[in-house]
C-alpha cells in the first residue's frame, strides 16, 4: 500500500533521463498560458512516463487548478466535453491536449460516480491508479514532483497500485484490464499484491457494462501489444473472463502457431507499420476459434455445412455479447469474414472475378491467410489467389481457364439410369 503521509519527492527532470525536447509544443504553451493567468499547471499522467522511459508519448495531458470554466475563459479553442467530470480539449488543428482540473477522490462509492469533485495537487495524485502514472512535470521548472513513489517503481519496472489493491479494483474492476495493459506494453511487471488479486477479482468484470468492455478490449489489443497482452491476460486468467467461449477451446494459452497467436502478432507489426487496424477483423480471430470449435462439431453429429458454420456463428456471438459488446458496424463485417472463407474454393468461371470485386474480400483474403499459416487451409489456395490478385487481367483469365480445363479432364460420374416406373 502507498504511504499517503509522505511528502512529495521532488527531482530535476534531467536526472531521470527526461528529454524536454519529446514535448509537444502546444503543450507546452497550454502550461505557459495558463500559468500567465495565474494558474499552476503540470504535464501529467502517461506522457511524462513516456518521456522517462525514452518513449515518444501518444498525447499530452495536462492538470491545473483553473476550474472548466476558466480554463474555456483561458482558451478560445477549448471545448468543454464529459457529463460527470468535465474536462477541456484544447484544438490545435488536429493536436488536441486534454486539460482536466485537479480532482480528489468521491466521499463515497465509485469514482466513476463522483462527478466534479475538484481537489489539490496531492489529492488528484492519490486518486489516480498507479504510480508511475501520477508523475507532474513541470517544463518551466524542469522538475517532476511525486507523491507515491513512482520514479522509483518505474525504475525497478515494476507496476503499483496506489492505495490498497483489492478496495481499488472492487470500486472498478477495469483497472485490473489496465493493470494488464500497462504491464504488457511498458515492461512492468505488476506486485505482488495485484498478482495475487487479478485471478480472484476477475469475475467482477462480469459486473461492467459490456459496451465499456468492447473499449477496453480495443485498448488492450489495438495499441501495439496485442500478443504480449493476450498472454498476460491468460497469464492473470481474465482472458477466460473475456472470452470464455475462446478460453474453454484453446486452453490456459494459445498455441503460438495458432491462427489467434498469429493475428494478434499480424496486428502488432500492422500497428508498428503504422498500418490501419480493424475491430471487425480482430473479433473475426478473437472468435474463430469457438466457431470452428462448434461448427465442426455439428458436421460431424450429421448437420449440413452451411447451416452448421451459420448457427455456430449465431450461437458464438449471442454468448459473446453478454459480456463484451460488439457493435453491428463490426459485427456484420466480422460474420462475413467468417462466411466468405467457403467462397476462396469456388474459383472457376466468373467466381473468382467476381469475388475479387467484393469489398469484404481483402479482410477475407487476409483470414485465409492465417488460417493457411495454422494448418486450417491448404497454402497452396492462399498462393493462387495471391498470384490472382497481382496477376494483369490476361494472366487471370489464363489461371481460370487451367482450373476449368482441370475440371474437364476429372471423370464424369455416370447417373445411374433409373428403373422403368421407380
Amino acid at each position: 500500500m502507498t504511504d499517503i503521509s509522505k511528502a512529495p519527492t521532488i527531482v530535476d527532470a534531467a536526472s531521470c533521463g527526461l528529454a524536454p525536447g519529446g514535448i509537444s509544443s502546444h503543450a507546452r504553451q497550454v502550461i505557459e498560458r495558463l500559468k500567465d493567468a495565474g494558474y499552476t499547471a503540470y504535464l501529467v499522467g502517461g506522457c511524462v512516463r513516456d518521456l522517462i522511459l525514452g518513449k515518444e508519448p501518444k498525447d499530452f495531458d495536462v492538470v491545473t487548478q483553473a476550474r472548466p470554466e476558466e480554463i474555456r475563459q483561458v482558451f478560445r479553442n477549448a471545448r468543454l466535453i464529459g457529463r460527470r467530470f468535465r474536462l477541456a480539449h484544447v484544438h490545435f488543428g488536429r493536436e488536441i491536449v486534454e486539460v482536466a482540473t485537479y480532482r480528489a477522490a468521491p466521499a463515497e462509492g465509485p469514482e466513476d460516480d463522483g462527478g466534479n469533485v475538484f481537489g489539490t495537487l496531492e489529492e488528484d495524485a492519490f486518486r489516480r491508479d498507479f504510480t508511475v502514472n501520477a508523475l507532474y512535470y513541470d517544463p518551466d521548472e524542469g522538475l517532476i514532483t511525486d507523491y507515491v513513489n513512482g520514479l522509483s517503481d518505474l525504475a525497478q519496472a515494476q507496476l503499483r497500485v496506489i492505495g490498497d489493491p483489492e478496495a481499488r479494483f472492487r470500486e472498478d474492476p477495469v483497472r485490473m484490464l489496465r493493470a494488464v495493459r500497462f504491464a504488457a506494453k511498458l515492461r512492468l511487471r505488476l506486485t505482488e499484491d495485484g498478482r495475487r488479486l487479478l485471478p480472484v477479482l476477475g469475475p467482477l468484470l462480469q459486473d461492467v457494462a459490456p459496451a465499456r468492455l468492447f473499449e477496453e478490449v480495443l485498448k488492450l489489443f489495438h495499441t501495439g501489444n496485442a500478443l504480449a497482452t493476450y498472454e498476460a491476460l491468460c497469464e492473470h486468467r481474465l482472458f477466460e473472463v473475456l472470452f470464455p467461449g475462446v478460453a474453454a477451446v484453446l486452453g490456459p494459452h494459445a498455441d503460438p502457431d495458432s491462427l489467434l497467436s498469429r493475428a494478434l502478432a499480424n496486428s502488432d507489426l500492422r500497428i508498428a507499420e503504422d498500418k490501419p487496424v480493424t475491430p471487425a477483423f480482430l473479433f473475426a480471430a478473437l472468435l474463430w476459434e469457438a466457431v470452428q470449435e462448434e461448427a465442426v462439431h455439428s458436421i460431424a453429429e450429421g448437420a449440413p455445412p452451411a447451416e452448421a458454420w451459420m448457427q455456430a456463428a449465431e450461437h458464438v456471438l449471442r454468448e459473446q455479447l453478454r459480456i463484451v459488446t460488439i457493435p453491428k458496424r463490426f459485427s456484420v463485417p466480422m460474420r462475413e469474414i467468417w462466411s466468405l472463407q467457403s467462397r476462396f474454393e469456388r474459383r472457376a468461371g466468373r467466381h473468382a472475378f467476381r469475388f475479387l470485386e467484393s469489398k469484404r474480400f481483402r479482410a477475407a483474403y487476409d483470414f485465409l491467410g492465417l488460417r493457411a499459416a495454422a494448418g486450417e487451409a491448404q497454402e497452396s489456395l492462399f498462393d493462387w489467389w495471391t498470384r490472382f490478385q497481382e496477376a494483369a487481367a490476361s494472366e487471370r483469365e489464363a489461371m481460370v481457364a487451367a482450373l476449368d480445363g482441370q475440371a474437364e479432364k476429372r471423370p464424369r460420374r455416370r447417373r445411374r439410369r433409373r428403373a422403368a416406373g421407380g
